[in-house]
C-alpha cells in the first residue's frame, strides 16, 4: 500500500469510505455486481481484504452505497434544473430535466453508470433503501408527464406511464454510446423532449 493511500485510510474523516466507494464504482461500472469481488476493490483501494470490513459489512452495503449516490447525484442535477426552471412551459422544463439527468448521468459517470448497471444484488434482494431512492426519483418524472398530459403537451395516445418508462430508458441507455464532444447534450434533451412531447404547429418550443 503506498504511503498516501495508508494515510488517507489511517486519518480519521480522511475520506477512507469514499476512496473505497470510488474504486467500488469504477469496478462496478466496468463488470458488474457478480464480476467484482471484495479482493478486486481491496487490492484497487490497495489495502487487505480484512480491511474493508472496517467501513462495510458486506459486499452488498459497499454495493447498495455505490447505486445509491449514483442515483442522489442525478436527483440532486434534475432538481436543482426544475427550481432553476421555474413555472415555464412544460416541455420546456421537461427539456432541463431531461439535460439534468444525461449531465450528471455522464459527469459522475462511475457511480451514475454503476447505479444503472446493477439491477439485482445477486441472490440477495434490492435493498429497501435503493427501491425507496429510486422510487422518490422516479416520482419526479411522474410528476413531470402529469405536468405535460395536463397541458395537453403529450404525443396523441400516448400513455402517461410507458412514456416515462421510455424516457427514463433512453436516458439512461446513453451510457451505452455517448461520448463528450461527439454529442451535445442540450440538443439531445430538446429531441427527446420532443419524442415525448412534440411541438405543435403554431407553437413555439
Amino acid at each position: 500500500m503506498s504511503q498516501a493511500v495508508a494515510i488517507s485510510l489511517a486519518r480519521p474523516g480522511g475520506g477512507s469510505r469514499r476512496l473505497i466507494l470510488d474504486h467500488a464504482a469504477r469496478l462496478l461500472r466496468s463488470n458488474g455486481y457478480h464480476q467484482t469481488s471484495l479482493r478486486e476493490i481491496a487490492e484497487a483501494v490497495g489495502i487487505r481484504k480484512a480491511s474493508l470490513y472496517h467501513h462495510f459489512a458486506s459486499k452488498e452495503e459497499i454495493v447498495e452505497a455505490v447505486v445509491n449516490d449514483g442515483v442522489r447525484r442525478v436527483h440532486e442535477a434534475v432538481a436543482a434544473a426544475l427550481a432553476a426552471a421555474g413555472e415555464i412551459d412544460p416541455r420546456r422544463r421537461l427539456a432541463a430535466a431531461i439535460a439534468a439527468h444525461l449531465a450528471a448521468l455522464h459527469g459522475h459517470s462511475d457511480y451514475t453508470c454503476a447505479s444503472i448497471k446493477v439491477f439485482s444484488f445477486g441472490e440477495n434482494p434490492t435493498p429497501e433503501s435503493v427501491r425507496r431512492i429510486r422510487r422518490d426519483y422516479e416520482d419526479v418524472w411522474r410528476s413531470l408527464i402529469e405536468e405535460l398530459a395536463g397541458a395537453g403537451a403529450l404525443a396523441a395516445g400516448a400513455a402517461p406511464e410507458r412514456l416515462r418508462l421510455f424516457l427514463l430508458g433512453a436516458m439512461n441507455g446513453s451510457v451505452d454510446w455517448y461520448r463528450q464532444g461527439r454529442f451535445d447534450i442540450a440538443q439531445l434533451a430538446d429531441e427527446l423532449a420532443a419524442l415525448v412531447a412534440p411541438v405543435k404547429a403554431g407553437r413555439g418550443g
